[in-house]
This record gives C-alpha cells, sequence and structure tokens, in this order.
C-alpha cells in the first residue's frame, strides 16, 4: 500500500500531522510516545483509585495486602477483591471495547458523530435481552449476556446488509440512514414487548443505563474472548482505515479491497460493541467522544488514534464509575448516567462545528 495511506494527514480535511510543521516523523514518533505512555500511567491510577475508592474508602497498603494474601474473614478483602476488582477489571475491558469500536465506526463511516447506535448495536442488544426476559425469564447478566451479543450481531449484520443494497453498496451515507432506520424500528418493538411484560420492563431498567456495579468475573471471562479477538482486529486495522479517510477512489486506486475492508471493520465492531453492550449494558457517548479526544492529540492517523483510544477509553469510563460512587452516597449512580452529563456537552460541541461534516 503506497505511503499516503500510512500519513493521510494532508489527504484528509481538518486532519493534522500531530505535531509541529517542519518536526521529523522520528521526533513525532518520541512525542506520541511518550503521550502513549503518560495516558497509559493515568489509566493504571484510575483503576487502582477503583480499587480504593467507594462506599468505604481502602488505604492503598490494605489494597495490595487484599490482593495478595486473600482472605475470606477479612473485609478489606471482600470489597476489593470480590466486590471491586471484576468491577474494575470489567470496566477496563468495557472501555476498551467501547473506544475501539467508536474509533472504528467513525473511521468506516467517515462520520464524527457515529457510535454504536449508528449500527443499531444498542438497540439490537436490547431488544434480544428483553425478549430473553420476557419469553424465557432470564434475569441475571450471565444468563442473558449471550442473547445481548446475538442481538448485536444480529443487528450490524442486517445495518450492513441493508446498506449494500444498491450499485453503490454500503457507503457512509446509506450506513447512517440504514442504521437510524433499523433502530427505530428495534426502539419500537423493545416498547412494545415492556409494555406487555412487567417483569422485563423492571430488568430492563437497571440494565439499559448502563452499570459495571452487579457484574462478577463470571461476566468478564464470558466476554474476554470476544473482546479480546475484536480488539487485536481493530488494532490492526489502521492502515486500512486510513485509506478510507481518503476517500473510497482513492483507497481503490491505492490498491485496497474497500469491500474486504468494511467487512473486517464490520467484523470487530460486532464483536467489541456486542460483547461490552452485552456485559455493561448500552453506554452512550464513550465511543463517541474518545476518539475525538485522541484526534485532538495524535491528528489523523488511525493506527494512533486506536492505540490512544484503547487507553483513554478505559481511562475515562472508570473514573465516571468512581465519581458515580461518591457523589450520592451512601447510594451511587450508574456508571452511564454519569458518563452522559460528561459526554452530552461535549456531543453538542461536536455538533456545532462545522467543519467536522466528515472524516
Amino acid at each position: 500500500m503506497s505511503a499516503s495511506v500510512d500519513a493521510p494527514a494532508a489527504g484528509i480535511p481538518g486532519g493534522q500531522a500531530g505535531g509541529r510543521v517542519g518536526s521529523s516523523p522520528r521526533a513525532r514518533r518520541r512525542r506520541l510516545l511518550a503521550g502513549f505512555a503518560v495516558a497509559a500511567v493515568l489509566l493504571a491510577v484510575v483503576a487502582v483509585l477503583s480499587l480504593m475508592v467507594g462506599a468505604r474508602t481502602i488505604a492503598p497498603a490494605d489494597v495490595v495486602h487484599a490482593l495478595l494474601h486473600y482472605d475470606r474473614t477479612d473485609q478489606d478483602s471482600l470489597v476489593v477483591v470480590d466486590s471491586r476488582l471484576p468491577r474494575t477489571l470489567l470496566g477496563l475491558v468495557a472501555g476498551v471495547g467501547l473506544g475501539l469500536a467508536g474509533t472504528v465506526m467513525q473511521g468506516l463511516s467517515r462520520n464524527p458523530l457515529a457510535d454504536p447506535g449508528i449500527l443499531g448495536v444498542n438497540f439490537g442488544a436490547s431488544l434480544a435481552v428483553v425478549v430473553a426476559i420476557a419469553v424465557l425469564g432470564v434475569t441475571s447478566p450471565s444468563g442473558y449476556l449471550w442473547f445481548a451479543f446475538a442481538g448485536a450481531a444480529l443487528a450490524s449484520a442486517l445495518v450492513y446488509a441493508v446498506s449494500s443494497l444498491g450499485r453503490e453498496g454500503a457507503t457512509p451515507v446509506k450506513l447512517a440512514l440504514a442504521g437510524a432506520a433499523v433502530s427505530a424500528a428495534l426502539g419500537s418493538l423493545i416498547t412494545a414487548v415492556e409494555l406487555t411484560s412487567r417483569t422485563s420492563l423492571d430488568a430492563m431498567r437497571f440494565w439499559q443505563v448502563g452499570s459495571l456495579a452487579g457484574r462478577g468475573f463470571g461476566v468478564l471471562w464470558q466476554v474476554l474472548p470476544t473482546l479480546t479477538a475484536g480488539a487485536i482486529l481493530a488494532l490492526g486495522l489502521g492502515r486500512l482505515l486510513n485509506g478510507l479517510a481518503l476517500g473510497d477512489d482513492v483507497a481503490r486506486g491505492l490498491g485496497q479491497r474497500v469491500g474486504v475492508t468494511r467487512a473486517l471493520c464490520g467484523v470487530a465492531i460486532v464483536l467489541l460493541c456486542g460483547s461490552a453492550t452485552a456485559a455493561v449494558g448500552p453506554i452512550a457517548f464513550l465511543g463517541l467522544i474518545v476518539p475525538h479526544i485522541a484526534r485532538r492529540v495524535v491528528g489523523a492517523d488511525y493506527r494512533w488514534i486506536l492505540a490512544y483510544s484503547a487507553v483513554a477509553a478505559p481511562a475515562l469510563l472508570l473514573a465516571c464509575d468512581i465519581l458515580g460512587r461518591v457523589v450520592a452516597p451512601p447510594g451511587e449512580l450508574q456508571v452511564g448516567v454519569v458518563l452522559a452529563f460528561v459526554g452530552a456537552p461535549v456531543f453538542i460541541a461536536l455538533v456545532r462545528r462545522r467543519r467536522l461534516v466528515s472524516l
């Protein structure tokens, strides 16, 4: 593939090289690596705080002791290992999944406002869960996990199939329109099922808001394989997304198989969004705002955007989860609610920026 695909800043509207004009590629790479290291350290700090902070604050030394010397008779061990550790690990993997999925979605659709809703992932997962609850009587997160994953996958496949109809194939505009239409139809079905089943309505209220609480290691181990596979695939799509960012005609001229690229992106999105949504619920805004944060730091190269998003997204998700634990004692706000308060102003700012019409 041509070198112009690897460095698309000159060909993407609004793209920047991610460094000062005239700086050498080696110096820019050092700066980006240093920034990535800082972001990784920040993520580690937030993860430690997630183990410390809550209704009961635990000192760092006690956290380490609980992790290394687990004792069922020790209250700190029970809080850290049995409650906060699975919550933190699930926040890490779900954050990685949603951050990478949002980045791939925006690169695939060339839509700066793309998030898991654009391919019907949230609504597909929600419909599968509400049907599992209402029809099959499934109520536990580990029980309806695979229903949510299957619903997300089927909804994404339906959106892609509808948008692929016609001579032009799955263009960014057709993807967005098909996603909106399928989401509206699935949303109507969800409402219809909830109106006929009080049990599904009560269970869905907790799942739909998005939460890291109440999920144990069982949920984590179930989604970890698909999340890992999706993350590896997404991180390998950087060069291909750089080609799509130049336009389909230019990408084809550079020898890229656009149809294959879109199919790979779709598989990555289904694996990442389906797993994360099934595990923690349809958390909004994370996959929308994190790629823009990464893009402002590194420029238009999707290889770096993907890498930064994989670190920034879990850090933001865990930070919002920590904030939700302390703002309303003795209870807590679910992370989906806190993230909505954080993400909504960013979303409004993105809509008002006229130059972000396309990526």
